[in-house]
């Protein structure tokens, strides 16, 4: 019985160790990102070009996505691919040739590549034909406007405010008394709302008459200023005269005019505008003479071919 039972637990045991090990066994990933990029001799003028459609294949199975206005795409493989195997990449857009990369599998099992796959345009760029005279163009530089937040100074506030009292009746520890609870004391106060949209600074309160000595002001309700400050103070001597001095500042938008010269490329220009930009025109002198050009809400001009994107977030190498 020994020599049939062994062999067939040993068995088992094997068994149970591959259920185990397969239970605990992620297949490997390939991650595969890149960039699609317009394909110029010229590195400056290689563009991002974007919504691109980007498919993976891999046997017979593919996937299929689009780049993003910077030109990124990223695909990430589960399963195992093993190492021999290539990995079709086909980048297709309507303005430019298809273009077609292979990826061969190393030997790792988990691999990561940067593609940058250059895209021919379908029709390069021709000069046009000039049956006119020539107009000189010289000065271009991006005009726009940008809101933005500020405070500013209104004014200040002054107020006066009495704490009435008499001087040596003891306190009999009836509140309130003095700090060190032998004199009746008295206490005041005063509050200063500034207004909606408003705000106090640079609080200052102080005594200004009586036995000022004997008195202690409480600066928790003004100490980090606010649109709502309260000062109180406390006597326990003859009455005293308080006066509170405040700073009022008013939260609003101010416009502030920008201008920033475009970079010249061929015959394209090349600018940047912060994103809370309003009313961006394109300025420039035309034969000597001044000449606006306003571009559209959605960053465009009737006369010109414009392309818009917004600077990417950074990338995970991951």
């Amino acid at each position: 019985m020994k020599k049939v039972w062994l062999p067939f637990a040993a068995t088992a045991v094997a068994a149970l160790a591959i259920v185990i090990a397969l239970h605990h066994w992620h297949p490997p990933s390939t991650t595969i990102q890149g960039a699609v990029l317009r394909k110029d001799s010229d590195p400056r003028r290689e563009e991002p070009i974007a919504d691109a459609s980007v498919t993976l294949s891999r046997g017979s199975t593919s996937l299929t996505t689009h780049s993003d206005a910077s030109g990124y795409f990223k695909f990430s493989v589960r399963g195992v691919v093993w190492p021999g195997q290539e990995l079709t990449l086909t980048f297709d857009h309507p303005e430019y040739e298809t273009l077609e990369v292979r990826i061969p599998v190393k030997l790792r099992a988990t691999t990561r590549n940067l593609i940058v796959a250059a895209m021919s345009p379908i029709a390069g760029e021709s000069t046009p034909e000039v049956n006119g005279p020539l107009n000189v163009i010289s000065n271009i530089r991006v005009r726009y406007t940008v809101n933005m937040k500020s405070d500013q100074n209104i004014g200040s506030a002054a107020r006066i405010f009495q704490v009435v009292n008499q001087g040596n009746i003891p306190c009999h520890q009836q509140e309130p008394c003095s700090p060190d609870g032998r004199w009746k004391a008295s206490m005041g106060s005063v509050e200063l709302d500034a207004g909606a949209s408003g705000e106090f600074r640079n609080v200052r309160a102080s005594c200004i008459a009586g036995p000022c000595p004997f008195t202690r002001i409480d600066s928790s309700g003004f100490a980090i200023g606010g649109r709502v400050i309260k000062v109180s103070a406390i006597g326990w001597s003859d009455t005293t005269t308080f006066l509170v001095e405040a700073e009022v500042f008013h939260a609003g938008i101010i416009s502030s005019v920008r201008e920033t010269y475009p970079v010249i490329y061929g015959r394209a220009l090349h600018f940047t505008v912060p994103p809370t930009q309003e009313g961006v025109s394109l300025e420039a002198e035309l034969n000597g003479r001044a000449m606006v050009f306003p571009f559209r809400p959605d960053l465009e001009l009737s006369w010109a071919t414009c392309s818009r994107r917004r600077n990417p977030k950074p990338i995970s190498a991951n």
